[in-house]
């Protein structure tokens, strides 16, 4: 018997049963004891007090015979009173029993559901508080696949889109190459700027299944924010200057020191200001800010809704705000950044400018102190 209202039903019902011949047992014995003390007590009070001479003997007390009538119809009555608490305690456990599991069928057959591959109904919490919490936790982890599944169709989706552009282009010229009708210099430099492409995609993938895992590596050093926003700016001119995007650097007058990994936090510049030279506009400016334990980046894009901003480091979350200036748009970039600067200890946010554009602030641990 597997069933866990049967067993419930059981255990209930065993143990009022068990209650109920206790019960009967101390109740024949007792009675029993009372019955026999009363008699010897009158007994001793005869003797104590004997009748005036001449009147007649009483007859000598009787024993208490299990058999008697009497006792017979005292031990049925209580058999009978017996019985039916029985009954009583069989339809309680029932009902209990029914009671008890009708939340758990409920999880079941929602858990099911959610094996299945659906997204069942919430489900309502009821009964006691043990298992209202179940219940809540249960519908907490069923929004959280569902969320999950959602960000990985959106991620196969994103992803077989960014392999298909560059792979479709890279046939296209090669297909030129070989029929002469494209210069094999101009096919050479599509062709390796697509292949950049792809090998950064791929790069990003690896670096986000890493950090997801935790074996990516990331060292703890003192870090020259200032030389940092140098590399990045003379990493990115090429591509701003192609973009008609302007970059400038402004370090404090302060050493711009951090605790962190150089080389991640050159990946997470690098990103930001990728990120804002695909949406700013022709003739537009990056600047690159550096201070004691802070980088920010802003751009004069079109600024991010602020209802998408808890969400913008989600994978591929602000693809279609960097659409117009890019088929790469603003994806995993941003999910390494935040992954990145959170394994480094550090935070990043975004705000919204004025004027228009966003800026984004990426705080580092500071530098130990001896």
């Amino acid at each position: 018997m597997r069933s866990l209202r049967a067993r419930l039903f059981l255990a209930i019902l065993g143990v009022v049963l068990v209650a109920v011949g206790v019960s009967l047992t101390l109740g024949i014995v007792l009675t029993r004891s009372a019955v026999d003390q009363t008699l010897r007590d009158q007994a001793a009070q005869y003797r104590q007090h004997p009748p005036p001479p001449g009147t007649p003997l009483p007859p000598p007390p009787p024993r208490v015979d299990v058999f008697s009538g009497d006792f017979r119809n005292y031990l049925a009555g209580l058999l009978i009173a017996g019985g039916a608490a029985a009954l009583l305690a069989a339809g309680a456990a029932a009902l209990l029993a029914r009671r008890l599991t009708q939340p758990l069928r409920r999880l079941s057959e929602a858990a099911g559901e959610l094996a299945a591959g659906r997204h069942p109904d919430p489900v309502p919490p009821e009964g006691t508080e043990e298992l209202d919490r179940l219940a809540l936790s249960f519908n907490e982890m069923s929004e959280q696949l569902a969320l999950a599944r959602d960000a990985e169709r959106g991620l196969l989706l994103s992803v077989s889109h960014d392999l298909r552009t560059p792979l479709t282009s890279i046939r296209g010229y090669a297909e030129g190459i070989e029929d002469g009708t494209v210069e094999p210099r101009a096919a050479a430099a599509v062709v390796g700027r697509e292949a950049e492409r792809l090998e950064r995609l791929v790069g990003d993938l690896l670096a986000l299944a890493r950090l997801r895992q935790g074996v990516l590596e990331v060292r703890r050093e003192p870090v020259d924010l200032a030389a940092v926003a140098g590399e990045a700016e003379e990493r990115l001119r090429p591509r701003a200057a192609a973009a008609g995007v302007g970059l400038a650097v402004e370090a404090g007058p302060a050493a711009c020191a951090a605790t962190a990994d150089h080389g991640r936090v050159l990946q997470v510049l690098s990103n930001l200001v990728e990120n804002a030279i695909r949406v700013s506009p022709p003739g537009g400016t990056v600047r690159i800010d550096a201070a004691p334990g802070r980088l920010t980046v802003a751009d004069q894009g079109p600024g991010i809704p602020p209802e998408e901003i808890p969400r913008a480091f989600e994978r591929f979350h602000l693809r279609a705000r960097a659409g117009h200036n890019s088929d790469d748009g603003a994806g995993l970039g941003l999910a390494i950044v935040g992954e990145l600067t959170e394994a480094m200890g550090g935070s990043v946010a975004i705000e919204n400018l004025p004027a228009g554009g966003v800026v984004f602030t990426v705080q580092l641990p500071a530098p130990n102190r001896r």
